[in-house]
């Protein structure tokens, strides 16, 4: 079962939707290199609201991920303050009961 989880809102600038929806797209690559991340979501949650869901089976995933390409490609993006109305938020969560495939 994983057991941790990441959630992190993110808000576009206005007119910088579709780049951050880009952004969030070209990540896929990154993430499935990375062993340790179970499942990972990129989400549109409204117009200019967009999050990113990711599960680990242990701490030791979660935190070679927050140490990853991904993550060093998201702070890169938010400190250069073009595509982000506020810097990212990035909640550490533990994880009750889950239901994957396979």
């Amino acid at each position: 079962m994983t057991k941790f989880a990441l959630y992190v809102p993110l808000k576009a600038k206005p007119g910088k939707e579709d780049e951050v929806a880009e952004f969030l797209r070209s990540a896929l690559p990154l993430v499935n290199a990375e062993p340790g991340t179970r499942s990972w979501f990129a989400i549109k949650e409204g117009p200019s609201s967009f999050a990113i869901f990711d599960t680990f089976d242990d701490e030791a995933g979660r935190d070679a991920h927050l140490n990853g390409k991904v993550a060093a490609a998201l702070m890169e993006k938010a400190a250069a303050g073009d595509l982000f109305a506020e810097p990212p938020q990035i909640h550490k969560m533990e994880i009750l009961a889950d239901k994957l495939p396979g």
